[in-house]
């Protein structure tokens, strides 16, 4: 004959520690896509019409025409 044993365990769970993590670590990989995406934009632009051309929108942008 055999014994059957029930085992209980309870385990309490932070649900704002839990939402926090989650969060920072939503927000994390966003920031990593965006870094990735502005650099693949660099090269482009690099790519497209080189440095001189790069620097001298870049400046026009921020000055104007």
């Amino acid at each position: 004959m055999t014994t059957q044993v029930i085992d209980k365990n309870e385990t309490k769970t932070d649900v704002a520690h839990e939402t926090s993590r989650f969060t920072v670590r939503a927000v994390m990989a966003m920031a990593g896509a965006i870094g990735i995406w502005a650099l693949a934009c660099l090269i482009g632009g690099l790519a497209s019409g080189g440095i001189g051309n790069l620097i001298r929108g870049y400046i026009s942008t921020i000055v104007g025409p």
